[in-house]
Parts: C-alpha cells; sequence; structure tokens
C-alpha cells in the first residue's frame, strides 16, 4: 500500500512538472528578412517582446550577405546582439537563419554591412 501511494506520487509530481515546463517554454517566432543589391526589401518591423529567429533570404546580391542588429544608436560591434548574428554567411540565391534572439521594448536597428545595406528601424513594442 505505501508503495502506491509512493508510485502515485511520483506520476502526479511528474505530470506537474512536465505542465510546468510547457507553460514557461516561449513561444519563438521567425521573422524572414530579404536582401536584394544594396538593400533589405523590408524598411522597417515592428514586433511584440519575445524571442525570435531571424530569417535571411539573399536574392540575387551576387556575393555572402549577413544580419545585424544591435540597440538605435549603438552601431559599433560591441553593441551587436550576437546571437541576431546568421550562423552561417548567406550567399546568393541561399537562406539562412541566426540563433534565438529575446527582444526587450525599445527600438533597434538592422543592416548588413557586407552588402551594405542602410540601417533599417526594428521597434518592439
Amino acid at each position: 500500500m505505501k508503495n502506491l501511494f509512493v508510485g502515485l506520487f511520483l506520476v502526479a509530481f511528474t505530470l506537474t512538472t512536465t505542465a510546468q515546463d510547457k507553460m514557461m517554454k516561449t513561444e519563438v517566432k521567425t521573422v524572414s528578412l530579404e536582401q536584394t543589391k544594396g538593400e533589405f526589401t523590408q524598411k522597417a518591423i515592428t514586433l511584440s517582446e519575445g524571442t525570435y529567429v531571424f530569417e535571411i533570404s539573399n536574392n540575387a546580391v551576387g556575393h555572402d550577405v549577413g544580419f545585424v542588429l544591435a540597440p538605435k544608436g549603438k552601431t559599433d560591434a560591441a553593441n551587436h546582439i550576437k546571437a541576431a548574428y546568421v550562423t552561417k554567411v548567406v550567399a546568393t540565391g541561399n537562406t539562412e537563419s541566426s540563433n534565438e534572439v529575446t527582444l526587450d521594448k525599445g527600438e533597434y536597428v538592422y543592416f548588413c554591412p557586407m552588402n551594405p545595406t542602410p540601417e533599417y528601424t526594428l521597434i518592439v513594442k
């Protein structure tokens, strides 16, 4: 009888822990961006706070491209959000992704120094 109670307790504990784990997992959203020669086709983005993966496509740029995300006004390399870098440079005709990036409210800029592109605005509300 004692073993039955211990078994039921363990099952209940496991189910509760599993449910809590599922509730605590963050939904990861994908932001798809396309680069053409000298520019991104998306000129501004507004997102809600959360966790994102950036997917960067190279549409006939003619050479490899990348992706930089940084707080607005702080675009030097020391302030780049390094998790937002694509995990592999993006060759012409290909698409590559960043790691997961959790963004808080604020203003950011994104750009590609390899293309090169202007700085575009990303606002997180």
